[in-house]
């Protein structure tokens, strides 16, 4: 699924909807270097993005907040609970996809060192697992449980704001949706999307909107506006 944002339904008031973020933009984004549990922090851009978010979410209310960590997704999650009243809470187990011995390559980097991948296995985390990282299943194992404590706390119209990583958004969807449900399947998260997904606190829940992003505030340095 290219980028660009799809909506697929309203949101109720009697249904929990979970705010999926993902972080601002890196500089190892902009050079598609693979980022895993490295500590990369926000570039210029990346920070006008998180501010961006907290603006664009800044009327809605949270009953809880729940973020990675690592300080790309916890600077992101400060700037919009700060904007939305609500306290965010670090979640190591919202930590990106460890991707052992692949952090800090790209992709053609990556497919030098590893004989058998191609170009369409980029986007592709099920299909492999990095040397001293993670398998797909192994971040769906430790994001399901995450999922299950949220939609505990929350009552049955609460609203979650959970600020993570691609990797994660793509366990968060797989643990949520029903197997059949190909809606969200092949997505490419952009950095600052939004995700929303709304249900009872069971599985199977709905994607509302997927790669959703907030309108930029201000002009950039070296942009038209």
């Amino acid at each position: 699924m290219n980028a660009g944002p799809l909506f697929l339904g309203e949101v109720s008031c009697t249904a929990m909807e979970l705010v999926c973020v993902r972080h601002g933009r890196t500089a190892w984004n902009v050079v598609r270097r693979f980022q895993g549990h490295s500590d990369i922090p926000l570039d210029d851009e990346g920070r006008a993005q998180a501010l961006d978010l907290a603006s664009y979410l800044a009327t809605e209310r949270f009953d809880v907040a729940r973020s990675s960590d690592l300080s790309r997704a916890w600077v992101t999650a400060e700037a919009i609970s700060a904007a939305c009243g609500v306290r965010a809470v670090r979640e190591p187990r919202l930590r990106e996809m460890a991707l052992g011995a692949w952090e800090g390559l790209t992709w053609p980097e990556i497919m030098e060192r590893t004989p058998g991948l191609s170009h369409d296995h980029e986007m592709s985390p099920k299909v492999y697992t990095p040397e001293g990282g993670e398998t797909f299943d192994a971040v769906c194992a430790r994001v399901a449980p995450v999922l299950a404590e949220i939609a505990a706390t929350l009552p049955i119209d609460g609203r979650a704001l959970v600020v993570s990583h691609a990797g994660v958004m793509h366990a968060l969807m797989h643990v949520a949706l029903a197997p059949e449900d190909a809606s969200g399947r092949g997505v490419q998260f952009v950095p600052a999307c939004i995700l929303r997904l709304r249900g009872d606190g069971r599985a199977p829940w709905t994607i509302v909107s997927v790669n959703e992003t907030a309108p930029p505030r201000f002009v950039r340095e070296g942009c038209p506006p």
